[in-house]
């Protein structure tokens, strides 16, 4: 029998209980919101791959925007969700960097030598491959012309320098993985998987694109369908400037989301310039039936009457207006009310 006030001792399994051990990356999906010692080790990662993100173990706004540019920088769907496949693009990524400089090693298929940018992390100078023609292809439909050899040379080097400078990125000849996700959006290269495409137009309603490289609307159009494009003409064949239209209206060169903002202007839709992130929440969400902008934090593009208004466009045929679409995977749509 138990005496009154006798304490009572513990079984010693209830004891020998240990604290939980934290989780490593890889263990368990990560999502946003997510927090503890393994989405401290995906920040880890993630600043090793050229991303700039808080170390805090907490999955917030910040490390979801770094995961999704690296999917895209890896070829993988943009989801923002850290799945065991995105861990081992990660870590193969960045082990790729010291495993082989030359050959575009992957330790996890060592007889492949050919891969695509991204599959290693940082790729610089002194390496070889087919990630390296890849980056070179990239560079010269960017803009920044240079022999497409697979061999990262002092050429490559000196046209990656000049791509970092116009993206105003830190100018070491380098690039990370956020560099890569930056010049495919500047390349025009589309991203995996299908997107949110805009709505057909009946015939005669397309606006067709002049040999001078300016648009020319369609007389069906609506009053501020044919003032965007006048505008967007205005534009059309003005240089890339990263920050270009910010911070005035007129000015010598237009980045993506300026040269949107100054479209839209011409047509009495926005007063201030905004930067292509903002623009997820603008006007209503989905297509429009005669404008569709396409947003994401990184780049932006409109579809006016049928044809694309996008900087990248221009380092191809010397004109924003382009007859081509591109995938809208990765982007949100939305269009002014009422077009």
């Amino acid at each position: 029998m138990l005496a009154l006030g006798a304490p009572v001792v513990a079984a010693p399994s209830a004891l020998a209980q240990s604290p939980t051990k934290p989780a490593h990356l890889g263990d368990r999906t990560l999502r946003a919101g997510a927090s503890g010692a393994d989405v401290k080790e995906l920040q880890q990662a993630l600043g090793q791959a050229g991303f700039k993100v808080k170390t805090d173990g907490k999955f917030g706004t910040g490390t979801l925007r770094a995961v999704k540019r690296f999917q895209r920088a890896s070829r993988l769907k943009p989801t923002g969700t850290v799945d065991k496949r995105t861990v081992r693009a990660l870590q193969r990524a960045l082990r790729g960097s010291s495993a082989n400089v030359n050959g575009g090693y992957d330790p996890d298929n060592p007889d492949t030598s050919h891969h695509s940018l991204g599959d290693r992390i940082p790729v610089k100078r002194g390496m070889s491959g087919h990630d390296i023609r890849v980056l070179q292809d990239f560079l010269t439909r960017a803009g920044f012309k240079v022999s497409v050899d697979g061999e990262f040379g002092a050429s490559t080097e000196k046209a990656v320098k000049k791509f970092e400078t116009a993206q105003a990125r830190t100018v070491d000849g380098i690039i990370d993985a956020a560099d890569i996700d930056a010049l495919r959006t500047l390349a025009g290269e589309d991203d995996p998987g299908a997107g949110t495409m805009p709505t057909q137009l009946a015939p005669g309603d397309t606006a067709q694109i002049g040999s001078d490289g300016l648009a020319i609307a369609p007389a069906t159009a609506p009053p501020q369908v044919q003032a965007i494009i006048a505008a967007g003409n205005q534009i059309a064949t003005k240089p890339y400037k990263y920050g270009g239209g910010h911070g005035k209206w007129n000015d010598s060169g237009y980045d993506c989301s300026g040269s949107v903002s100054y479209a839209l202007h011409g047509a009495g839709l926005l007063d201030t310039a905004m930067p292509s992130g903002d623009f997820t929440d603008w006007g209503d969400p989905g297509p429009g039936q005669w404008v569709t902008l396409y947003a994401k934090s990184s780049h932006m593009f409109m579809v006016v009457a049928g044809i694309r208004f996008d900087t990248s466009g221009r380092t191809k045929n010397g004109t924003r207006w382009q007859t081509d679409m591109r995938s809208t995977s990765g982007y949100t749509a939305v269009h002014p009310p009422g077009l």
